[in-house]
């Protein structure tokens, strides 16, 4: 299968595809098709382990790469995890969990990241270049990590990792903060996700600034969702929950159910709608934003404004104004029509916003519909789900079950539904016991203790080791100083 960029270069090898993560005209790689599953596929699938699916769904789309091949990729990356990858929970008689978290750094990024890095080299193998490979990315807080982790120590790859210095968790930060590798660099900007997303792309558009990095002897890739490497993984466990409800004949064949996702680039909901691309029967697709509803006005009204104010959340990885990856779902929208989107994105460049018809909108995407929640519905939603099933949310699963009630209240709708919960709720534990306790505790590792001893519930180990683990990356650079940044840290590694 070949790849298409949403602004009209020509096709690519997924291979290339992935070593490139984002195309030379600025556009995003999309499958030129999307493959279908079948009910045969689905009866298949229910008897395979996790790594087994992921292997057969992504070998769909990945065809420059051989079954036994991705097999092997995945069973190397999910035996890092403690248990099933993507287990279903169910919470009554139609609200399931998808647990993303149970991966080395305790959020949902770990199901590509830990992948990715066998996926990114492979695909160098297979293109035949002799450069190495600089792995840039941008950070809202849960990325950040799991890249690092992903990518320590892999030869002849250099990561560096740009996160808001103060618009991430404690926890996140301390994550970063103390990853090990030689070949891994964390940096702090003065400024916020959006910033360091924007810088981080626009290195991959300037011609100069990749002059100088070709001629270090590397060539970019990106480990965000940007890159088609890191957002095809996320497609199968959508697939997964559907197979595993129907194996356990918690829903029928052919049944329609939701997902609701929290979201804030936008990348995990956009593999939901993938899935349902692929035939897996989707009846909405809920997307759930914080304070930073960038993404519910333009659903609910056809317009994209990112002229407002920004917040700082108690769901940090979800602050953000600019989401990358909605231009893959206007792309479709457009009827694939590479002018017709430039304009948006022209727009988008220029005032800050763009508007498409909402009837339109809701004509051709009729499975999505999108709520948000401010601080205080978030707080109340962590504290009433463990109070009615003892079930610990962290902020941002939180606010997607807010969501979700907020949409059944407006709809009378049985569907069963998933909600994607990712990440674990001690990344971020001084919150979550304040809302379940009404009592604050600043220091984070005595929160975590008191949230373990208050809902009788295990401290991940990789959050018991931060407290022990030296500083290593404590860089902290204004947000202009990137791009010179980038640089000078290749420099600095002996490659003039």
């Amino acid at each position: 299968m070949d790849f298409i960029s949403t602004r009209g270069e020509g096709a690519v090898s997924a291979a290339s595809a992935i070593c490139m993560g984002m195309a030379k005209d600025g556009g995003l790689y999309v499958p030129s098709s999307f493959p279908k599953l079948e009910a045969s596929d689905l009866g298949r699938l229910a008897d395979m382990d996790f790594y087994e699916r992921s292997a057969y769904i992504l070998s769909m789309f990945l065809t420059d790469f051989s079954y036994d091949e991705l097999k092997d990729y995945c069973a190397k990356a999910y035996i890092k995890f403690d248990g099933e990858p993507a287990p279903v929970i169910q919470v009554d008689d139609t609200t399931f969990m998808l647990e993303l978290w149970h991966g080395p750094t305790l959020a949902f990024k770990d199901v590509a990241l830990t992948l990715l890095p066998h996926l990114l080299s492979a695909s160098v193998r297979k293109t035949g270049s002799d450069k190495k490979t600089l792995v840039l990315v941008a950070t809202s807080g849960d990325t950040g990590k799991a890249a690092l982790e992903g990518f320590a120590d892999v030869p002849d790859v250099e990561i560096m990792v740009f996160y808001p210095s103060e618009g991430v968790s404690d926890m996140q930060k301390l994550q970063m903060q103390t990853s090990k590798g030689s070949n891994v660099h964390a940096i702090g900007i003065q400024g916020n996700f959006d910033d360091a997303q924007t810088a981080v792309k626009s290195i991959f558009k300037d011609p100069e600034s990749n002059r100088i990095i070709n001629e270090m002897g590397y060539s970019l890739s990106s480990a965000n969702s940007i890159n088609w490497g890191r957002l095809a993984p996320q497609i199968v466990y959508y697939v997964s929950a559907y197979v595993d409800l129907l194996a356990s004949e918690r829903i029928k064949p052919g049944e329609a159910i939701n997902y609701v996702v929290p979201t804030g680039n936008f990348g995990n909901i956009l593999a939901a709608y993938y899935a349902k691309r692929m035939g897996i029967p989707v009846n909405k697709l809920i997307v759930a934003s914080n304070a930073n509803n960038v993404l519910t006005d333009f659903f609910n009204k056809g317009k994209y404004d990112v002229n407002r104010s920004f917040y700082k959340t108690m769901s940090p990885s979800m602050d953000i104004l600019i989401s990358s990856n909605l231009e893959r779902l206007l792309f479709e929208l457009c009827d694939r029509e590479p002018e017709k989107l430039k304009e948006l994105m022209q727009s988008l460049d220029i005032y800050g916003s763009y508007e498409v018809d909402k009837e339109e909108l809701r004509e051709k995407l009729p499975e999505f519909v999108s709520y948000f929640s401010g601080e205080d519905e978030t707080a109340e939603a962590i504290s009433n789900f463990y109070d009615m099933f003892g079930y610990l949310l962290d902020p941002h699963t939180a606010v997607a079950v807010s969501a979700y009630y907020n949409y059944l209240t407006d709809n009378d709708d049985p569907a069963k539904t998933v909600i994607v919960s990712t990440a674990s709720p001690y990344k971020f534990a001084s919150d979550v016991l304040y809302c379940v306790t009404g009592k604050r505790e600043e220091d984070n590792f005595k929160a975590v203790k008191k949230l373990s001893s208050y809902t009788d519930t295990d401290i991940p180990a990789r959050i018991k080791e931060l407290n022990e683990l030296p500083i290593l990356h404590d860089m902290v650079i204004p947000k202009s100083e990137i791009k010179d940044t980038v640089i000078n840290l290749l420099k600095q590694k002996g490659h003039k």
